[in-house]
C-alpha cells in the first residue's frame, strides 16, 4: 500500500485528501498551515485540512516554517523529524503556502506530487483561479506536477482543461477546478503516468492577491472591472465609496453600452438599476453589500444607500 503524505491548508486542498482517503490510501502525516484568527471574533481557527485530519484521526503537523535555517529551526526540525518517521512514498502538495526545501523534495521515495490550479506554464504562482479570470481567459485547468526547487517549474504528469464561464468568481471556479484536483491526483496515485518537462514558451506568474488591489478605479475598461469583481470574490472583493460610506462591496455587475457621463459617475437608476459610466461604456452594478451587511441585489441595496443621477462613486 502506497504511503502518502499530505501539505496542504485550504478547503481546496482538504477536497483531494478526502480522495486519498477515500481511495485507501494510507496517510501517514498532513502537514498543514498555524491555526490562524479568524471571523469578527478573531478566534483561533484550524485549516480545513487540519479539521479533517482531525475528523479521521491522521497525524498532523503545523510548522511555521520548514527550513532547517530560517526563523522558526526548530518547527522545521519537528517536522523534519515527524515526516522522517511517518516514510510516506510520496508527497501531495496542494495549496500548502510554505515554500519546500531540498530536504522535504528528496525525503518521499517517489517524490513530491503538486496539484496546481491552472494549466502550466500559464499561470505559475499563489492565485492561478483570480487571475485565470482577471485576465479573461476562455479557459484553465488543474495540472500534476513533480515538484522540483523552482517555482511551479516541475515536470508534468497530468493535465485537464475546463473552462471558464461569463459567470464564474472566483470562488465558483475554485469549487469546480478542487473536485477535478481531488480525482486527478487519486489518478495519478493508482497509474503513475510518465513526466513531461513544461513548456519553454507561454510563462505567467500568479501573484498573490493583495488586499490593496479590492478599491475600483472607475476610469478602467466596463470589461477589466467586471472580471476584477468575478475575480476578487470572495477575497477581497472589489470595492468602493458612495456618499461618504467607504468599503461598499460590488460583487456581480453587467457590461452595458453608454457613451455619456464621467468615469464614477450614476448614469441611471432606471428600474431599481444602477448603472455607472467607466472608462469607455458603463457598469450595471446588480449584486452589492454595505459593510457589516449582507449581500443583496440593487434594488434591495438601495432602499438601504439611495443614489441619485450624477452623483460620482469614489
Amino acid at each position: 500500500m502506497t504511503r502518502v503524505a499530505f501539505a496542504g491548508t485550504p478547503a481546496f486542498a482538504a477536497a483531494a485528501l478526502a480522495q486519498i482517503i477515500a481511495a485507501g490510501f494510507e496517510v501517514p502525516l498532513v502537514l498543514t498551515q498555524p491555526d490562524r484568527p479568524a471571523g469578527r471574533g478573531l478566534q483561533l481557527q484550524a485549516s480545513a485540512v487540519k479539521q479533517l485530519a482531525q475528523q479521521e484521526g491522521i497525524a498532523f503537523a503545523q510548522p511555521r516554517s520548514l527550513r532547517l535555517d530560517g526563523k522558526f529551526p526548530d518547527d522545521a526540525r519537528a517536522a523534519q523529524a515527524a515526516l522522517s518517521a511517518a516514510a510516506p512514498d510520496v508527497l501531495v502538495v496542494a495549496a500548502y503556502g510554505l515554500i519546500l526545501p531540498d530536504w522535504v523534495l528528496a525525503l518521499p521515495r517517489r517524490g513530491c506530487l503538486n496539484i496546481h490550479a491552472s494549466l502550466l506554464p500559464r499561470w505559475r504562482g499563489a492565485a492561478p483561479i483570480q487571475r485565470a479570470i482577471e485576465a479573461g481567459d476562455s479557459h484553465t485547468g488543474i495540472t500534476i506536477m513533480q515538484m522540483d526547487e523552482g517555482l511551479d517549474t516541475g515536470a508534468m504528469l497530468m493535465a485537464e482543461t475546463v473552462p471558464i464561464t461569463a459567470d464564474d468568481s472566483a470562488a465558483t471556479l475554485h469549487d469546480r477546478l478542487a473536485e477535478l484536483g481531488a480525482r486527478m491526483i487519486v489518478q495519478a496515485l493508482e497509474t503513475l503516468p510518465s513526466a513531461t518537462p513544461q513548456p519553454a514558451e507561454g510563462v505567467t506568474y500568479a501573484r498573490k492577491i493583495e488586499k490593496a488591489e479590492g478599491p475600483i478605479d472607475w476610469r478602467q475598461a466596463a470589461e477589466v472591472i467586471e472580471r476584477r469583481v468575478r475575480a476578487f470574490d470572495p477575497f477581497p472583493g472589489a470595492s468602493f465609496e458612495a456618499g461618504g460610506e467607504r468599503g461598499i462591496k460590488l460583487w456581480r455587475a453587467r457590461v452595458t453600452s453608454w457613451s455619456d457621463g464621467a468615469p464614477g459617475e450614476v448614469v441611471s437608476l432606471d428600474k431599481g438599476k444602477v448603472v455607472v459610466r467607466c472608462g469607455d461604456a458603463a457598469l450595471t452594478l446588480l449584486t452589492l453589500q454595505r459593510p457589516g451587511g449582507v449581500r443583496a441585489g440593487a434594488a434591495s441595496w438601495l432602499r438601504a444607500r439611495p443614489l441619485a443621477v450624477g452623483d460620482r462613486l469614489g
